[in-house]
């Protein structure tokens, strides 16, 4: 289209479990069986890249380094632009390429490394570069999915493949950088390469599920994005701040193991062991972490700590699971945990701070 390299990988067929966001064509099984109910299913990628695609745009930084390649997204009707912090770096403005060719200056508005989110502000969007819209639930596990953008230096490109998990811990920070996590990312079998980054995961109605952000090494099927709800709560502080305040608990914690139960006298086994409380952080006074190292069947373990069973009501089965709950507040909130210390249960409250920048403490 247009001059482009355009690549479709097939139709992606699929049996899901009830009706979804694709049509259906047909059952399995016959009346009355338990296949009856299962659909199959069908994406049409084709009608999907061309519903899509003008939507989508090249990102070309500059740098002493050499010249950065990402993709983006069209967000909304006043020229903004999706795509990733680690796409843009510290640049202040880039360069955006559309569709049909047209390129554009675009200064970036806000970053946020932690979610590894970027807003772009392009004036004079073409008429066919419309917003995309984001989608509002939680992609399902098998839900067919395409990922859209520059991969490789090629423009225009869609990948298929299903979502094969969500809420994944995505390590993120650069390899000279602080290394963190970004909670709830989605991963996926469709193929995002380098370039491919920043640019939309859409489901079979064209809406963003997520934004392309990574791949595993060695691994031909294994992305990862920045889910469509981070990008629902960071995008708008970032138009309109520059930035995001995320919540701060000020802790470093283990999930609570078997061995970490048995070194512990613990009588559960889910939870998130405190290991320490970042002095002056939000937890100090209220939290208590270990005081030292034990040995379980020749594994060292941490001894002591609270364990934290639930947070706002919510029961917590690991450090995954507390991060995704953080992500759903702001600093300033009074939160509530339900801790086991010294073997009785116990609740503690404790007000948010927020985060520091990667590489800071407070």
């Amino acid at each position: 289209m247009w001059g482009r390299t355009r690549l479709l990988v097939g139709v992606l067929v699929v049996a899901l479990l009830g009706t979804g966001p694709v049509s259906a064509v047909g059952h399995v099984g016959g009346p009355g069986s338990e296949d009856a109910a299962r659909q199959e299913i069908s994406c049409d990628y084709e009608a999907l890249y061309d519903e899509t695609i003008g939507s989508i745009v090249s990102v070309r930084t500059a740098t002493r380094g050499g010249q950065g390649l990402g993709s983006g997204f069209v967000y909304d009707d006043e020229g903004r632009v999706v795509t990733n912090q680690h796409v843009v770096g510290n640049a202040s403005t880039v360069e955006v390429q559309f569709n049909r060719g047209e390129w554009r200056t675009a200064e970036v508005v806000g970053t946020d490394a932690y979610s590894d989110l970027a807003v772009l502000d392009v004036s004079d969007l073409p008429d066919y570069a419309t917003p995309l819209e984001l989608a509002n639930e939680t992609p399902e596990q098998g839900q067919p999915v395409g990922a859209l953008g520059s991969p490789l230096g090629l423009d225009a490109t869609i990948t298929d493949g299903i979502v094969s998990g969500t809420n994944r811990s995505l390590p993120a920070g650069g390899p000279q950088g602080p290394q963190f996590t970004i909670p709830n990312a989605v991963q996926t079998t469709a193929a995002i390469n380098p370039g491919n980054s920043g640019g939309p995961l859409v489901n079979c109605d064209g809406q963003v599920v997520g934004v392309n952000t990574a791949t595993l090494a060695r691994s031909e099927n294994t992305g990862f994005a920045v889910p469509a709800s981070r990008v629902e709560r960071v995008a708008p502080s970032l138009i309109a701040n520059g930035s995001y305040a995320h919540s701060y608990l000020g802790i470093s914690s283990t999930d609570v193991t078997p061995l970490v139960a048995e070194g512990n006298d613990l009588n559960v086994t889910r939870g998130v062991l405190v290991r320490q409380v970042v002095p002056g952080g939000p937890a100090d006074g209220a939290l208590e972490g270990d005081d030292g190292i034990t040995e379980v069947d020749g594994v060292q373990v941490p001894r002591g700590g609270d364990v934290i069973l639930a947070i706002g009501g919510r029961q917590i089965r690991s450090g995954e699971e507390l991060s995704s709950y953080l992500t759903q507040t702001r600093p300033g909130e009074t939160v509530t945990l339900t801790v086991l210390r010294d073997s009785e249960r116990t609740q503690v409250r404790v007000e948010l701070g927020e985060r520091p920048p990667p590489g800071e403490s407070p």
